[in-house]
């Protein structure tokens, strides 16, 4: 399974303004959320643990709610609705290895490990960035994001 590299996200990152990298951040997360609420969906379909797909909506849900309130600060403060059409880190081409109960955990470990690349991409960027604005947002993220790995 392909990751991401993290110099190569820190670099491609780190060309965004705060507009731009707020926008990123919400488009993410709610990627995210559709990318968790779709392993529930297949781990239910498996018949896999109850608290497994608990677990997986609940990340969705989280990851949902998070957007809303970005996305709320963002309409206050640009007066419009963000758009971003750059690649989530958090959200890997995993999904079509979910297809048999066994396979489970290798989607699980590659959804840990690149939350955890996210974390150490936003952590990088906030090292490197000069605008107190966009290392604030990025500790932020990184914040989130190792809460989460």
């Amino acid at each position: 399974m392909e990751m991401y590299d993290v110099k190569e996200v820190v670099e491609f990152l780190s060309r965004l303004n705060y507009r731009q990298a707020l926008a990123y951040w919400i488009e993410s997360e709610k990627k995210e959320a559709k990318f968790y609420r779709e392993l529930a969906r297949r781990a239910r379909n498996l018949g896999l643990d109850k608290e497994l797909v608990k677990a997986f909506e609940k990340l969705a849900e989280d990851s949902l709610a998070h957007a809303k309130e970005l996305e709320t600060s963002f309409r206050e403060t640009y007066g419009e609705v963000p758009g971003s059409d750059l690649p989530p880190i958090e959200v890997l081409p995993v999904l079509d290895k979910l297809e048999r109960a066994d396979q489970l955990l290798e989607v699980l470990r590659a959804a840990m490990e690149s939350e955890l690349i996210a974390h150490e991409s936003y952590k990088l960027l906030a090292e490197r960035v000069g605008d107190a604005r966009l290392r604030e947002l990025y500790r932020k993220l990184a914040g989130v994001e190792w809460a989460v790995s």
